[in-house]
């Protein structure tokens, strides 16, 4: 009976490349938001951030690369892997930016203090190493 029951679940929810495309389509929209934002408000502040690192300013034009050209790749599926490779690093550099102080932290909900930068690099990884699967606008590129 548990077996039959197992079985059928199996069936009805192995389907890795639907998977792929919903871990595509899930990260992609949600940090495209942020990629808005940061044409709607600018990139000064990030600007002021790197200057204070050190850093060239001009730098901070390259989070319109990691929040919008990026995700729209990974959505469609273009260059997926490679795309999830940029996406990953930008996390990473806003995260030494701006979320280090939060490292050894936890919320009052109890959860770490960068559960979501950790969540959007690591699904940035995750992409990277699945790539898109069959269910891209462009077969081929995202394999």
């Amino acid at each position: 009976m548990i077996s039959r029951l197992n079985n059928a679940f199996l069936s009805l929810t192995t389907h890795p490349e639907f998977g792929k495309l919903l871990l595509r389509l899930t990260f992609g929209v949600l940090i495209l938001f942020h990629g808005v934002a940061k044409i709607q408000h600018g990139v000064g502040w990030i600007s002021g951030m790197l200057i204070a690192q050190g850093l060239p300013g001009f730098i901070a034009y390259g989070v319109f690369v990691g929040e919008i050209i990026t995700p729209i790749m990974i959505i469609i599926g273009l260059f997926t892997r490679q795309a999830a490779f940029i996406y990953a690093f930008n996390i990473l550099v806003a995260t030494l930016l701006v979320g280090m102080g939060k490292f050894f932290t936890l919320t009052n909900v109890g959860a770490w203090g960068l559960e979501n930068e950790a969540l959007y690099f690591l699904g940035g990884l995750c992409i990277m190493f699945l790539g898109a699967g069959k269910y891209t606008l462009f077969p081929g590129t995202g394999k």
